[in-house]
């Protein structure tokens, strides 16, 4: 009878969920020296704890396990860096969803002029979105591609982002554009400072090569070759994660910027008409809220016409991934507010980096790591 009754408390009566006690501490710290009555029985039945407890004593020895026994330091190696104070705490972000042609001289064009009427409102940091300047397409690709390291004469979208952003004293994040290196081509973001100084150029890690039957195919391995580090780069605006388009679909990319201390990740991406409704937004949301920062996205705007139409729906995402501004499919420009004592809050809310189970697993940042051997 006693063992019955322990097993019933043990499992039925005991909230695990809010007890320091596991069900074996229960069962072996129990006091049977009083007698089990059916009066007893019926108020443990009831749940009535108060009236339990004085008639069983707890040992005092127990104790909840201790946070540090999980070691939370070492879910990450090597171990995340705090974010840094940024520069602003403050500041209004410009997500630049543009409508793409096969006329690249139009395409700059229209850029700069949405660049500048985002800074004219303000913005201090402005996104394009991915492959602005050229058609999304294997064959375009090769076509339109610019050599960035040339300078200016071979590689004229970037130069048009190098002046616009010395001319507004802004920081851009200059979506993404063919990019040619030697014998090879990429799909490359190039970020700028407000003197106009290119700052960082993060070359697409993950290719979209895709295959839903009936509903899209698209490789761009066909053309484009990989990028080989994550890019995570110090502004005026704070410290900054970047990713293009299909990049987002690997947590890993996000969990390492966050425990090198971003603030927020900027993903200029051209999700389709078949993983657009499905996975943008849950996407966005999700690595925001995983890592607890900012998430901002830049998509062209949706083209039906075209051989390659996006979903278009660039938006900005909170640390707790609540939207915090969207737009629809057409051509738009995006303005809105960042404020990153939102993400102390959050943090402090939610304490994940104290509660991670490094005792259980580990996220291992390898350029981290060589960079320290």
């Amino acid at each position: 009878m006693k063992s019955a009754i322990s097993t019933l408390f043990s499992f039925k009566n005991l909230n695990l969920h809010h007890s320091p006690f596991s069900p074996s501490h229960v069962r072996s710290s129990i006091d049977h020296s009083k007698s089990i009555t059916p009066a007893l029985y019926h108020s443990i039945n009831n749940n009535n704890y108060i009236n339990f407890n004085r008639r069983f004593k707890f040992h005092t020895a127990i104790r909840p396990i201790m946070a540090s026994s999980f070691k939370p330091e070492q879910a990450r190696a090597p171990p995340a860096l705090p974010s840094p104070a940024p520069p602003v705490t403050k500041f209004k972000i410009g997500l630049c969803q543009l409508l793409v042609t096969a006329d690249k001289e139009r395409n700059i064009a229209h850029a700069r002029k949405a660049i500048e009427e985002a800074a004219g409102k303000g913005a201090k940091l402005v996104v394009l979105p991915e492959i602005w300047n050229s058609p999304y397409s294997n064959d375009s690709f090769p076509v339109y591609a610019e050599e960035i390291d040339a300078g200016s004469d071979a590689s004229p979208s970037t130069a048009m982002l190098s002046e616009v952003a010395s001319l507004f004293n802004i920081t851009i994040v200059g979506g993404s554009i063919p990019e040619r290196s030697g014998d090879r081509l990429y799909n490359t973001c190039c970020v700028f400072d407000t003197e106009g100084k290119l700052i960082a150029k993060h070359r697409k890690i993950h290719l979209f090569d895709i295959d839903i039957p009936g509903k899209i195919t698209f490789m761009e391995s066909k053309t484009l070759t990989a990028g080989e580090s994550p890019t995570i780069v110090d502004t005026e605006v704070g410290r900054i994660g970047i990713g293009i388009c299909y990049d987002i679909r690997f947590q890993e990319l996000a969990m390492i910027y966050a425990a090198r201390g971003a603030h927020l990740i900027c993903y200029p991406g051209a999700f389709n008409m078949t993983t657009g409704p499905l996975h943008w937004e849950l996407l966005q949301r999700a690595r925001a809220v995983d890592n607890q920062l900012y998430v901002a996205t830049c998509s062209p705007a949706r083209d039906v016409g075209a051989g390659y139409v996006a979903w278009g729906h660039s938006t900005l995402v909170g640390p707790f991934g609540e939207i915090l501004a969207t737009t629809e499919h057409k051509q738009d420009i995006i303005i809105a507010e960042i404020d990153y004592s939102i993400i102390e809050l959050r943090r402090t809310s939610l304490p994940l980096t104290k509660q991670r189970r490094g005792d259980l697993y580990q996220l291992v940042d390898i350029q981290r790591l060589n960079s320290q051997s």
